[in-house]
């Protein structure tokens, strides 16, 4: 919990931008929507808040739990406060703390970090101490030797394989991943091995939960997600590998910017462009950090940022680019900057960046296409185009369904408010009818 918020009740609050008085309203509403009175009011919330009183168990924490979107089940295994969000810490940097974060990440048991995700001030903190502690400082002397290269080349190869399946294969993949990250930090806490070997495991370590945190993602399990992007960051420390590390970085400012917290996605990037090394891998980063921009409605840093982003994609470098961006090309550049340009107010422009993004994707990239689509949706719905919204909308939806990427089909669903009152136009019936069918 950061330290300037002293009761994770107020930390939730804040975080969303509501007064005590604005989360009484909110609990009055969800009392009313289960046929119930509640009488709670700010001067209410502020005696929870200083410990001067307690939310009764039977009603008012259940309503409190529905306004913040949080599992009934952690509210009963967890007690008050601790359901809430905004306990937690990441593990500081170091070598000691690589495999803990690790077995934090795989742990499957109902406990506090199945619910809870660390605050962006934390992150924030966590990026800087990334930013100013060189690796080198904090490994160990490593003369342990036996783990011999044969098994770590096996790992490595199985674990690329893995990776490279995660997002078209998830439903194959998504056990595997996990049983074989078990498996390396296995070799990582109990084996004797050199530094190179050590520093390829930790590398190992890294991809895999970061594939892993994506798939999280891509299920709105945020928790889990952040505990393995967390331990990525460890890893990829310990391996000194810094663009890795740095992507890491993005993907939780990624994440951030997806729960509508853009200011804390600009401080993160922040730290982690500056020490981005390979121009791809840079180039990303510019990326995201121009979504985060064009989010706040900054539009001069916005546009600075995807110069940088363009400017940063064409230059040319010896090595090839990182596995965790390989990917990265001129499609994810004309879409997300088109993306840009849609929150900017620049619509015209920003659909011809998406056209050209979305043609340019290779057929492999079905999630991204699917994203790429929603984005186009709900551009086609601010300009009044309803019917091509909804045309587009499902297209994203059949992909989504067909590759099982539930984010996707969240993205999808959020422009259900838009649609319905334009039931009547071409398409938009048959869209929300599908959506109310699928829950």
């Amino acid at each position: 919990m950061d330290d300037e918020i002293r009761h994770p009740l107020a930390y939730a609050r804040t975080e969303r931008g509501w007064s005590q008085e604005e989360l009484g309203r909110r609990i009055r509403q969800a009392a009313a929507r289960r046929g119930l009175r509640s009488g709670t009011r700010g001067s209410r919330i502020s005696k929870w808040e200083t410990g001067r009183a307690t939310p009764d168990e039977e009603e008012s924490q259940p309503l409190i739990a529905e306004v913040f979107g949080i599992d009934y089940a952690a509210v009963t295994h967890l007690g008050w406060p601790h359901w809430l969000p905004g306990q937690d810490k990441p593990l500081p940097l170091g070598p000691h703390n690589a495999a803990p974060s690790l077995r934090e990440a795989l742990m499957t048991s109902l406990d506090r970090r199945s619910f809870l995700a660390y605050t962006s001030g934390a992150l924030t903190t966590l990026a800087h101490q990334w930013a100013v502690t060189e690796p080198g400082h904090l490994l160990r002397l490593a003369v342990r030797g036996h783990v011999d290269t044969e098994l770590v080349l096996w790992l490595e190869t199985a674990g690329t394989e893995l990776v490279r399946l995660a997002t078209e294969r998830r439903q194959h993949t998504h056990r595997l991943l996990s049983e074989h990250l078990t498996t390396v930090t296995a070799v990582i806490s109990e084996g004797r091995y050199t530094r190179p070997l050590e520093q390829r495991l930790h590398t190992l370590a890294a991809s895999l939960s970061q594939a892993i945190a994506w798939q999280h993602f891509d299920e709105r399990r945020h928790a889990a997600a952040g505990r393995f992007w967390h331990a990525a960051l460890h890893n990829a420390h310990t391996a000194g590998q810094r663009d890795l590390g740095a992507g890491i970085l993005s993907d939780l400012a990624y994440q951030l910017l997806w729960l509508t917290d853009a200011r804390g996605a600009v401080a993160i990037l922040g730290h982690a462009i500056p020490r981005t090394q390979h121009p791809t891998a840079r180039a990303l980063l510019h990326l995201r950090q121009a979504r985060a921009l064009a989010a706040l409605g900054e539009d001069g840093p916005c546009r600075r940022a995807l110069t940088a982003a363009e400017k940063a994609l064409q230059t040319p470098f010896c090595d090839p680019a990182p596995a965790w961006c390989s990917w990265m090309g001129t499609a994810d550049l004309a879409a997300d900057s088109g993306r840009c340009l849609a929150d900017l107010g620049q619509r015209r422009h920003a659909h011809q960046l998406m056209d050209e993004g979305i043609a340019l994707l290779p057929a492999t990239r079905s999630k991204t296409r699917a994203v790429f689509l929603t984005y186009q949706a709900e551009a086609y719905l601010r300009d009044g185009e309803v019917e091509i919204a909804a045309e587009t909308a499902t297209r994203s939806l059949d992909l989504a369904n067909r590759i099982n990427a539930p984010r996707c089909v969240t993205m999808v669903r959020s422009l259900e408010p838009a649609l319905a009152p334009h039931a009547h136009a071409g398409g938009v019936d048959e869209l929300l009818e599908r959506l109310r069918a699928a829950g």
